[in-house]
Formats: structure tokens, C-alpha cells, sequence
């Protein structure tokens, strides 16, 4: 039985779970009836963190532009372009034992492309959601609705997979940005080109 998290709420995926070491993160996301006339893309990603809450170096950032860490620890499984369809929309492959010793967070984010000019916001968007499952046998271990009605943020952070001495958690954040992917990056110490 997943845990269902609230808004704020930590759970650890490891503590009774012993032994997990591949997880998935899904993440899922509808978009409301009315219709903007052009499709939602909505792009997750993982920024990998240090103590200090910033990347280490420009590969910590995994996206639909460089869709695996060099330490193979992490990897996007594609970028879905629309959001149709049942399910997880996109998912993150993290296998915990390859996560490097520097990297003490791991926060996972979604952004709309290209929201500013096709006029979108999380407002719009609906039955957002994070989970995470074990890749072993399929089984979810925990899922976060985001209940939040956001109006005019583009950029959000779902959660975050933290280590907590061997332990691995995992922290519901549901936070919205305004400035979509480049104020996450800015945030995160990922350089903007």
C-alpha cells in the first residue's frame, strides 16, 4: 500500500524497504478542459544537489536535453511532448546506489515549454502528481497529489529524494515558480545559455 503524502510531509523509502536500490519517479499531470488551442508541454527534471542546494556542475542537471548523469545514477526516460494518455507522463530512472557521494538531494521539477508565449500556467494543468515505485516489482511506495491551485506559475517543484545518514527520503514540496525553467536553473546554479 503506497503512502499517500501531504503537501510538506517526509517519508522514508528506505528504511522499510531494505534493500531498494532502483526506483522510478512518475510523474503525471492532465490539463484542464479548456483548451489554449495549442498542446501542454510540460518537461520534468532532476537537479541533483549538494549540502549547499545547488548543482555541483552543469551534468547534475538531467532534462530532455542530457537525459543521463555521467555516474549513471540517474536517467530521463523521454520527454513526452503532449501529456496524452493514462499514467505517468514522464519518468526518472535512479538507481541509489550510483548516486554520487556529493549529492545529497535530489529535487524533481516540471516545467511548462514555452509557457510565456503560448500563454500557459499551472493553473491550467490538473491532477498533478509525483510517485515513486520500485522498479523491481512495479510496487509504488508513495505518491504526492498536488492539490495546489497554482495561477500563474509556470516552473514547480514536486519533491525531492534526500539522504538522511544511509537512509534515502523523500520530502513533498509542491511549490510554484514563476520564470519557468530558467528560474529553477538560476535557483539551482545551472547556467542559462
Amino acid at each position: 500500500m503506497p503512502v499517500n503524502l501531504q503537501k510538506g510531509q517526509k517519508v522514508s523509502l528506505t528504511k522499510d524497504n531494505p534493500g531498494l536500490n532502483n526506483v522510478v519517479v512518475g510523474i503525471g499531470w492532465d490539463v484542464n478542459s479548456f483548451d489554449t488551442g495549442v498542446d501542454f508541454d510540460l518537461d520534468s527534471s532532476a537537479f541533483m544537489l549538494t549540502d549547499a542546494g545547488r548543482v555541483s556542475n552543469q551534468d547534475d542537471f538531467i532534462f530532455f536535453g542530457n537525459l543521463t548523469h555521467p555516474s549513471g545514477s540517474v536517467r530521463h526516460l523521454g520527454d513526452n511532448l503532449t501529456g496524452a494518455g493514462d499514467g505517468d507522463d514522464e519518468q526518472i530512472r535512479i538507481e541509489l546506489s550510483k548516486v554520487p557521494a556529493n549529492i545529497s538531494r535530489i529535487a524533481f521539477t516540471v516545467t511548462i515549454y514555452d509557457a510565456e508565449q503560448r500563454r500557459q500556467n499551472f493553473g491550467q494543468v490538473s491532477n498533478a502528481y509525483v510517485r515513486i515505485f520500485d522498479e523491481s516489482n512495479g510496487v509504488e511506495l508513495l505518491r504526492y497529489d498536488l492539490g495546489e491551485d497554482f495561477s500563474i506559475e509556470t516552473a514547480a517543484v514536486f519533491g525531492e529524494l534526500y539522504k538522511n545518514g544511509a537512509e534515502w527520503k523523500f520530502n513533498a514540496i509542491g511549490s510554484g515558480y514563476q520564470g519557468g525553467l530558467a528560474a529553477l536553473c538560476n535557483n539551482y546554479g545551472v547556467e542559462v545559455g
